[in-house]
């Protein structure tokens, strides 16, 4: 399977000409983007350090490496005023979605000392380096020109409420990425007749990249016939450790189901499928019936490995689980059953389905 790592390259912007005029401020500077790239590899992502740029030519190498680092997000630290021309040339060549950080040190300049400097060289120097709300719209105004797609945090460096927000804009990106890495398996037909389940899969890999494969069921009950008595048995106690199996359910039934998880196992390895959605009547086909018609068991054991299995052929309840995986979030597929008016509720039912529960 792909690397699902996520990998971000980050730089911090800034202007060339002022390094020799104000003594230790691209130090300074450099500094603050480090703490960031310190606390983003805390995030379990690969992070691609692109320095501080401050030249028209150094974004443009710099985004040479986000091309060869094969980058999924770009995040460009505003850490004082910075021409747009030192943006463009990055971005253009990245060709990934962009959050800018617009952070300064603290919540405001100490006025205080700031007023004690002794000159007004060092008081420039020290608003510079408060700067970084400076140059944010002029940037925004040529990446909107630019049709760059991008994002904005704003706040102070190493306050908990502003990395909350960057951290939401990365799992974004997570998502995105596992997306675009998804290979979505495709069993079978739409159900007849419901017309709102029926999607576009051109457009599923447009939008999201994910690839689809297209599986016969036949292909699945081949597999359903290689399984051996021993396979059989040990799928058959995991099942009791982990479903609540009753006491009325016959072991021939369980025997079965068990047959069919571990051909879906197989099934989902020769494809590499990271998700999977699939119905068939299996009308006149003795083989496919028996197939179909002891799926659920081991569609909701491929689910609780992170393999996303959803019915009716329905690919976007399947997206949806991927993304809600993604994110690390626990839940079953529901849908409307009843209203209980006198309680003020909504009865619920689901499809046997369950996502993972971490």
């Amino acid at each position: 399977m792909a690397d699902s790592a996520l990998r971000i390259g980050l730089c911090g912007i800034g202007l060339e000409a002022y390094w020799p005029q104000f003594d230790g401020l691209k130090e300074r500077l450099e500094g603050y983007v480090r703490k960031v790239g310190s606390r983003l590899e805390k995030s379990e992502v690969e992070v691609e350090s692109l320095g501080l740029i401050d030249s028209p030519q150094r974004a443009r190498d710099a985004g040479h490496v986000c091309r060869r680092a094969d980058i999924d997000l770009l995040i460009i630290y505003v850490t004082t005023y910075a021409l747009s021309n030192t943006v463009l040339p990055l971005v253009q060549r990245a060709r990934v979605p962009v959050l800018i950080l617009n952070r300064q040190p603290t919540a405001a300049i100490d006025y205080e000392m700031f007023n004690k400097l002794p000159d007004r060289k060092a008081m420039t120097g020290e608003w510079l380096a408060y700067c970084s709300a400076c140059p944010v719209p002029e940037i925004a105004n040529v990446l909107l020109r630019a049709n760059v797609a991008f994002h904005q945090v704003t706040g102070v460096l190493d306050d908990e409420s502003t990395w909350a927000s960057i951290e939401e804009w990365i799992n974004a990106a997570k998502v995105k990425k596992i997306l675009e890495e998804n290979r979505l398996g495709l069993m079978g037909h739409y159900y007849s007749g419901m017309l709102d389940i029926q999607t576009d899969l051109t457009r599923v890999s447009i939008v999201f990249g994910s690839h689809i494969e297209h599986l016969e069921v036949d292909e699945l009950s081949a597999l359903r016939a290689e399984v051996n008595d021993q396979a059989i048995e040990h799928r058959v106690k995991e099942f009791y450790s982990v479903f609540d199996v009753q006491p009325d359910c016959s072991s021939a039934e369980l025997e079965r189901a068990a047959r069919t998880s571990v051909a879906l196992d197989s099934l989902v390895a020769n494809y590499d499928l990271n998700s999977l959605a699939y119905y068939y009547k299996g009308s006149g086909v003795p083989t496919n019936e028996d197939t179909i018609s002891s799926i659920i068991l081991g569609t909701s054991l491929l689910t609780a490995r992170g393999i996303a299995t959803a019915g009716e052929y329905e690919v976007k309840n399947v997206l949806a689980m991927k993304i809600m995986d993604s994110f690390g979030v626990g839940g079953s597929f529901s849908e409307y059953y009843a209203m209980d008016l006198n309680a003020d509720h909504v009865l619920m039912g689901h499809d046997a389905r369950s996502f993972r529960n971490r």
